[in-house]
């Protein structure tokens, strides 16, 4: 092929949900991701980034995953202040490349990427540290996040009870009429985190991620046996709840010492393990009914690209996108 008649194509984030990936097909992508990335098949420097605004940042996500023929990068941003704007937390682009010429083969939205793909980083990581007879759940904060968390998690567990906080009450009420219609279940809005996360077998908090956080989740409210996901990295456990934990794990270790070296987790302990290392066995999932764990995955792009390439090649299956010359 000629230079001159090369193309890639683009999908919009219309053209992204239209391909309508299912989150079941996006749970085997990562699980399968997890698994290459503990044994060391994998290549992904921790994310560089820039920070226009306070607690914003955009990040340049590059990852390569030769097992899944997937290699690109994620550009992202997060700007908390958008939403008074009316305007998206997170918003960016994600490239696909060709592993065997580098030649881009995709320009995509990135946002329903992102909220889909941390979802399932959940329900991987609760797979294997959660109690599998897991039925509750506590949403703190309901935003994007907080949907597609628990879809994911309802994908994992056969779940019963589901209790939601969010500081705008609104909010999470909207939550609980739209993902109890969807999912099947009873949804309970609640008037504090606390009750979100008190005597619940699974809990996600899924706030903004902030550096100099104002945590309000306290030593004593996880019960001895659940699993936590802190989507919003320490932004709501305050340092005693983080050090009461039986295990701590993250997505990535690099990223999370990257990350305490420009301010954040200054409360945090130092993770025990990478999921990656559960996933494929080199280190233990849940060692006993009275484990309290905690994953804090930091959003990797290797979700991104065990994700994207899929999407990619459903699109062009489907006949979605627009064709553009390189």
């Amino acid at each position: 092929m000629t230079h001159s008649g090369m193309k890639l194509v683009y999908l919009s984030r219309a053209d992204v949900e239209r391909v309508a990936l299912p989150m079941s097909a996006i749970l085997i992508a990562l699980e399968e991701m997890f698994r290459e990335k503990g044994e060391g098949r994998v290549e992904m420097p921790p994310k560089p980034g820039i920070h226009p605004r306070p607690d914003a940042f955009i990040h340049a996500m590059p990852a390569y995953i030769p097992a899944l023929g997937s290699a690109g990068m994620k550009w992202v941003s997060g700007f908390p202040d958008n939403q008074r704007r009316g305007l998206p937390y997170i918003t960016g682009l994600l490239i696909l490349n060709d592993p065997e010429t580098g030649v881009p083969l995709a320009v995509m939205d990135c946002t329903w990427i992102t909220a889909m793909r941390t979802g399932a980083a959940t329900a991987v990581a609760a797979k294997h540290l959660a109690r599998p007879e897991s039925a509750s759940v506590g949403i703190v904060a309901c935003g994007v996040q907080g949907r597609s968390n628990l879809e994911a998690l309802a994908e994992v567990f056969a779940l019963e009870r589901v209790r939601a906080y969010d500081i705008h009450r609104e909010v999470a009420e909207r939550f609980a009429a739209e993902m109890g219609t969807q999912l099947g279940l009873a949804i309970e809005v609640v008037d504090s985190a606390r009750a979100a996360v008190e005597g619940l077998d699974l809990v996600v908090t899924s706030g903004p991620i902030l550096k100099h956080p104002d945590p309000v989740i306290e030593a004593g409210w996880l019960a001895p046996g659940s699993f936590a996901s802190a989507v919003d990295f320490d932004s709501y456990f305050q340092s005693a709840a983080l050090h009461q934990a039986d295990r701590l794990v993250t997505d990535d270790l690099p990223q999370m010492e990257y990350y305490r070296k420009l301010g954040y987790f200054q409360g945090t302990p130092p993770a025990d393990s990478e999921l990656g290392e559960i996933v494929c066995g080199k280190k233990p999932g849940r060692r006993s009914a009275d484990e309290r764990a905690i994953c804090m995955n930091l959003g990797i792009a290797l979700d991104d690209m065990a994700t994207a390439i899929r999407i990619h090649r459903r699109a062009l299956d489907l006949g979605i996108g627009t064709w553009l010359p390189l």
